[in-house]
């Protein structure tokens, strides 16, 4: 028996068998430790896609040419780990652009480029390659118009004379654009009934003979538009109507207000010499002060104050004394 143990052979496949379970129980322990973490490793190098619109640069002589035909934004797509992903979609420091540096005036295929990006992120671009159309720039000056809805001004209101701020702007586009250009105006909806001067800022829109907007650059863009909305008017005495009077009462009344003022047309004021106001004296019994809405003649819209005080003193009448 002891001449078996001291064969060589056998103790070279027990040192073998001690060495193989040395490796296993390493292999396992270390396992073991780095377990706790394995999590935020994974997660650093999780695979991520992300699709994002990002707008589109043109890199082109833009003192002497104009584009047309691209899109404003394309789709780009993102994929690699989870940090650079993210990252590049929020803060978006990359650029995607067509290189126009090099072509002449007329159409074009070309292609959609990226840079910036990280070469650990790879990318698929929508559209790949886009069409555009390089032109001669032009830029010319011209003049403001307003257009509005005369019709919304309240009856008896009149308009005066609009203006708009500044009066002339500069216009920059591809030369045929520019040259259809047969007005440029600022586009004004009045809201019905307006009785009061109306200023805003408004867009500016340039338009050709049909009323096509055109495809150009406006500088600048908005203008200073003043719409005066106005009414006349006019100074008149208060004359009190007494209504419904009793014959054995003797009224006697005084308006706080001898005139006031009223607006509306020029032609309705010319016909108004004092304003009537109706006094109902129907169940007056003794002295006391009313206060009586104002009416409003035909064209008059609105009277300043709307309404007066009015004084009504009652006495019996001699009369009834008499037949008492």
């Amino acid at each position: 028996m002891k001449a078996f143990w001291k064969k060589s052979w056998f103790i070279s496949l027990l040192s073998l068998l001690i060495a193989v379970l040395l490796v296993i129980y390493t292999n396992y322990t270390q396992e073991g430790f780095m377990t706790q973490g394995q999590p935020e490793r994974t997660k650093q190098t999780a695979s991520e896609k992300q699709t994002v619109k990002v707008p589109l640069q043109v890199s082109v002589n833009t003192d002497n040419y104009y584009v047309v035909g691209y899109p404003a934004k394309v789709s780009i797509t993102l994929e690699g780990s989870s940090a650079l992903v993210t990252s590049a979609v929020n803060t978006q420091n990359f650029r995607v652009y067509i290189d126009l540096t090099h072509k002449s005036v007329g159409d074009h295929t070309v292609k959609v480029r990226v840079s910036g990006l990280s070469n650990q992120v790879s990318y698929k671009i929508n559209p790949k390659s886009v069409h555009v159309n390089i032109q001669r720039r032009k830029s010319v000056t011209e003049p403001v118009q307003i257009e509005y809805n005369k019709d919304a001004v309240a009856h008896g209101y009149k308009l005066g004379k609009t203006s708009v701020y500044p009066q002339q702007v500069e216009i920059t586009g591809a030369r045929s654009e520019v040259d259809q250009i047969d007005q440029v105006v600022a586009k004004v909806t009045l809201p019905n009934e307006i009785n009061h001067t109306y200023e805003r800022q408004v867009s500016l829109i340039a338009e050709d003979k049909q009323g096509r907007q055109l495809n150009v650059i406006i500088d600048p863009a908005t203008v200073k538009v003043t719409i005066p909305i106005s009414v006349a008017k006019k100074a008149v005495k208060v004359d009190l109507r007494p209504q419904h009077e009793k014959v054995d009462k003797v009224y006697s009344l005084t308006a706080k207000n001898d005139y006031v003022t009223v607006y509306g047309s020029q032609e309705a004021l010319k016909k108004v010499k004092r304003l009537k106001v109706p006094i109902d004296l129907k169940d007056v019994q003794s002295t006391t002060t009313k206060e009586v809405k104002l009416p409003l003649p035909d064209g008059v819209v609105k009277a300043e104050p709307n309404q007066i005080s009015v004084q009504i003193k009652v006495k019996e009448s001699m009369n009834s004394n008499n037949a008492k």
